[in-house]
């Protein structure tokens, strides 16, 4: 077929063709550009409601603790989403600038609302680069420049860690008159005759205990970095380190033991044995005040053992005759004995424990999920954890307040709920079958209703456990890094650690460097002024002057 009858026939036709067609292209290029801002404007868009989704189950966490299971598993889903989605959103921004690149019309480029980047810290190191300036006008040649001013663009760049040996030079002198020769003592080291210093002592315990980083792991990190450290040396610090600040911890076991009320929990804690591992246990004691206003500082007490039986909380808590929060477990039932020597302690049971079995009865996310293996929703679960989420409600709205005020409002609110609950429960259990999947929950709340009504009797009990909970996490966590305790004392050794690091932590105290300061003035510091260094006494040490010497 002949194309040339499509062609012009003169040449004004022809520029008028050719206008045409590059209005076309640009319009084209113009509508590419506008699509791929929109893409990008969608994608950013998606990305901030995550974010803010995250902030805002993330902030009710820190304000109420752990809400239930479903809230939980909604914060890891969130973390993966928001993860992917930021990732797409800025794919997307760079495709969008790519294209209005491409185009000669005036589209601008999509760019996203970023969080306002935070200030670098004060006492941060500063490199100052300065360009070559230029000699002559780029414009007409002239070498007759003078400065303006000057633009500085910062960027946070990282310098591998670096180490340094400290020689600490101690003079002898001799008397002239009776021959004495005198010097000054040796800086403490944690090790005799060692040569770790205190920052990098609580760097190793901090990045096993702490960050569950195990002692191999440590040692070839050293290796990479030129510091020949073997897991052996590490071991030999880490005991030594642990025994240093022995006294410490008997200082928190004192202190929490003698609240009037605690929280009491355990968890796995696999323990080395011949030919295999243990499963052996960790438990801690959490003195935590803060939800009924009060001034004491929290702290956080762990132990180990090599079994959960009974005996250990026991001999834990021989001397505490307080409110011991916790769950149904019956090693605790020795401690709430009327026969006891010591006063029998109070027990308040955990409502999240009690929820927890409803819950999953009641779970539409979770059966949806299962397919055609689901099972039928309980409508009395369903009911169970719509009552109980009532007094959820209410904990959260009294959560700081005093002890008299919250049991104030729990006699006005919640004993009513209470009351419906257990009659509604009570019932529900009359007309069951013993084979039914939802007896087994409510017997659970019934058989011991007086411990989990007795926060109406004191508003000094909360709710849950979660304190507790919360204290054991790192161990869960941990597990999948250092796998087991090595033997009955490494154990022993990471309780005392975890008992420094988490108090700290409740503490709002960096723990690495409350442990650093710690180490290099526990040697020198007489037994009767140990108090000052736990972390709720602790003042961080004034930071050194970083200028040149002249």
């Amino acid at each position: 077929m002949d194309s040339s009858a499509d062609l012009p026939p003169d040449l004004v036709a022809a520029h008028a063709m050719i206008l045409a067609e590059r209005a076309a292209r640009l319009a084209a290029e113009a509508r590419l550009a506008e699509a791929a801002n929109a893409q990008a404007k969608q994608s950013s868009t998606e990305a901030l409601i995550a974010h803010l989704k995250l902030e805002i189950e993330k902030l009710r966490r820190t304000i109420y603790g752990a809400r239930s299971e479903r809230s939980a598993r909604l914060l890891d889903q969130l973390e993966l989403e928001l993860e992917e989605l930021e990732a797409g959103a800025t794919e997307d921004e760079l495709a969008a600038e790519k294209a209005a690149e491409k185009t000669q019309t005036e589209v601008r480029s999509f760019e996203r609302k970023r969080p306002v980047r935070q200030p670098f810290p004060d006492d941060i190191e500063r490199e100052r680069v300065i360009l070559p300036a230029p000699t002559q006008c780029p414009c007409c040649g002239s070498t007759r420049l003078s400065k303006l001013g000057e633009s500085v663009t910062s960027t946070l760049e990282e310098i591998p860690r670096r180490f340094k040996v400290i020689d600490t030079v101690r003079e002898k002198f001799s008397c002239r008159d009776c021959e004495a020769i005198t010097q000054p003592p040796a800086p403490f080291h944690a090790t005799a005759r060692g040569y770790i210093g205190p920052q990098l002592l609580a760097t190793i315990l901090y990045d096993k205990f702490g960050q569950h980083q195990p002692l191999n792991r440590q040692s070839q990190r050293f290796k990479c970095e030129g510091i020949d450290l073997s897991v052996s040396t590490l071991a030999d610090q880490v005991g030594a380190g642990a025994f240093a600040v022995r006294p410490l911890f008997e200082l928190i076991e004192a202190y929490v033991l003698s609240a009037d009320r605690l929280h009491g929990d355990d968890t796995k804690i696999p323990i080395l044995a011949k030919g295999k591992a243990d499963t052996g246990r960790i438990w801690t004691y959490v003195r935590d005040d803060r939800p009924f206003g009060g001034r004491d500082p929290p702290a956080a007490l762990f132990y180990a053992s090599r079994d959960r039986r009974g005996e250990h909380p026991a001999r834990h808590l021989q001397n505490f005759a307080g409110i011991l929060q916790a769950d149904a477990y019956s090693g605790f039932n020795a401690l709430f004995d009327p026969g006891r020597k010591a006063l029998p302690a109070t027990p308040a049971f955990c409502w999240a424990h009690g929820r927890r079995a409803f819950f999953e009865l009641a779970d539409i996310a979770q059966n949806a999920r299962r397919g055609r293996s689901a099972t039928a929703i309980s409508p009395i679960a369903l009911e169970a954890v719509r009552r109980i989420d009532q007094l959820f409600e209410i904990e959260r709205d009294i959560y700081g307040l005093s002890a008299e005020e919250r049991l104030q409002i729990r006699r006005e609110r919640s004993a009513p709920l209470l009351t419906d609950l257990e009659a509604w429960l009570r019932a529900e259990s009359a007309r069951l079958s013993r084979s039914s999947n939802v007896i087994k929950p409510i017997n659970y709340l019934l058989n011991r209703w007086e411990g989990f009504a007795r926060l109406v009797h004191d508003g000094r009990i909360c709710m849950t456990n979660n304190a507790a909970e919360r204290a054991l996490r790192g161990f869960a966590l941990g597990r999948k890094a250092w796998l087991f305790a090595g033997s009955d004392r490494g154990a022993e050794r990471a309780a005392v650690m975890a008992t420094l690091l988490m108090t700290a932590r409740l503490n709002d105290i960096d723990p690495k460097a409350w442990l650093a300061d710690v180490f290099a003035r526990i040697a020198d510091m007489p037994q009767n002024r140990l108090r000052e260094l736990l972390p709720w006494n602790w003042t961080p040490p004034a930071p050194r002057s970083s200028a040149p010497a002249a």
